[in-house]
């Protein structure tokens, strides 16, 4: 089974490269971020012609996240996280495909820091640790994916010395991920790759492409009940330097299951 994570920075303008991905990768489950594009405009008959179901969370300009499913039709279970009834931003949504619990997530950027826009980063994060302690309770197979907007290590961006004030990288954010993933979640690609560089995302400015200056800022954590299940995960990096790109890579793993 194949599930990847991908910021699409627009679904709209990135459609047909989307399309081309779909195409040759051809995943189980694709988990998208930043549709940028309200609930009405996701290109859904584009989708499914592509030989996917989706379900969808979209908000007008900004943010919205999506699961598509290859040749099922996705469950979906739930959207958003409990706890701030007065948040409507489309971050958040969950459903089970073959019997794994997928979620997919755009966390905050959190920038400037600090400010109101960091400490509304540091609020969702909370919420989605109290999600993830729910579903490693539960001992069903989870896999969380998505733009988590922070790098974990040093070894996780270019030049950590340049990024200490950033939002994506203050030791407050940084230390909001540890807590989530010691409550028993596998940080996919770090495990299949220990000690690598190796990167998810490159800035459109200053040929940060081209020298590899990146950051690995999407994540696939896996429960307890499918890390074992764990036999391969990457970056299609090529994908981030064809034509009118995201600015992210896909990110995938491969599980054995069921």
């Amino acid at each position: 089974m194949l599930i990847a994570t991908f910021n699409v920075n627009g679904i709209s303008s990135r459609l047909p490269a989307l399309l081309q991905w779909l195409e040759e990768k051809q995943p189980d489950v694709a988990c998208l971020q930043e549709l940028k594009a309200p609930q009405e405009k996701f290109p859904e008959q584009a989708i499914r012609d592509a030989g996917y179901y989706p379900i969808w969370h979209g908000q007008k300009s900004w943010n919205g996240v999506a699961i598509l499913a290859r040749g099922v039709e996705p469950q979906e279970v739930g959207r958003g996280l409990a706890g701030d009834p007065e948040d409507l931003q489309s971050r958040y949504i969950e459903a089970v495909v073959n019997g794994v619990v997928v979620c997919c997530l755009y966390l905050p950027n959190g920038n400037p820091a600090p400010g109101p826009k960091f400490d509304y980063k540091l609020k969702w994060f909370e919420r989605l640790i109290l999600r993830g302690q729910e579903l490693i309770a539960s001992g069903a197979p989870v896999v969380m994916a998505g733009d988590y907007n922070v790098m974990p290590t040093e070894l996780d961006v270019y030049k950590p010395e340049r990024w200490v004030d950033d939002a994506l990288f203050r030791p407050e954010t940084r230390e909001a991920f540890h807590r989530l993933v010691a409550q028993g979640w596998t940080d996919a690609l770090r495990t299949m790759h220990p000690g690598e560089k190796i990167y998810t995302f490159w800035d459109y400015f200053r040929n940060a492409y081209g020298r590899d200056a990146g950051l690995r800022i999407d994540h696939l954590l896996l429960s307890p009940a499918i890390a074992p299940k764990l036999r391969a995960a990457g970056v299609d990096r090529d994908v981030r330097g064809r034509e009118k790109p995201s600015d992210h890579a896909p990110t995938w793993i491969e599980l054995d299951w069921p």
